[in-house]
């Protein structure tokens, strides 16, 4: 197998084709969305995904949640690096802190928020393949501004009216904690 190559863009340095590679995650490509933070996946562009297993390193501000609440046909795994955060798990909540892991297999329904006053710093690893999603109406999503008022399989729909995610560079002092 050969290295893939590592382009530099306004952004960060983004994989380019098939093949292994060592990147730094500081000097990866970042996306910023305003209700749900700061991630990395360390992937690049469509021949530089991640087919088999997705990945990324996520940084949230007190009261930002990771994404909508959802559950999926793939599972999904998250261990906590820094800071606090409240899992909701079937509609009920969790207080989660530095080294917890979240084990969700298929169809739990679950999303991470957020919480302390300190940035929550966490690693997302999840099954790619399946096609099976749903973001289920949740009275303590919604609390939490995580979940959506009218159930959907749609992405688009879940996410309806939220601001566009950007690409930027990694913020110094993100993963500080």
């Amino acid at each position: 197998m050969k290295e893939a190559r590592l382009n530099e863009t306004e952004h960060g340095l983004l994989p380019e084709g098939e093949g292994w590679y060592v990147l730094n995650t500081k000097d990866a490509v970042w996306a910023d969305s305003a209700e749900f933070g700061r991630y990395t996946r360390w992937e690049g562009n469509e021949e530089a995904r991640f087919p088999q297993v997705g990945m990324n390193i996520g940084v949230l501000q007190p009261g930002q949640p990771a994404c909508m609440y959802h559950g999926e046909e793939a599972q999904e795994d998250f261990l906590v690096l820094a800071g606090q955060g409240i899992l909701i798990v079937e509609g009920e909540e969790r207080p989660l802190k530095a080294w917890d892991f979240v084990h969700c297999p298929p169809w739990t329904k679950h999303v991470i928020v957020a919480a302390g006053s300190e940035p929550l710093i966490v690693i997302a690893v999840g099954a790619r393949g399946k096609p099976g999603l749903v973001y289920p109406v949740d009275e303590t999503a919604l609390k939490h501004g995580a979940g959506v008022s009218q159930e959907t399989t749609s992405g688009d729909e879940a996410y309806a009216g939220t601001s566009a995610v950007v690409r930027t560079r990694y913020v110094e002092g993100d993963l500080s904690a």
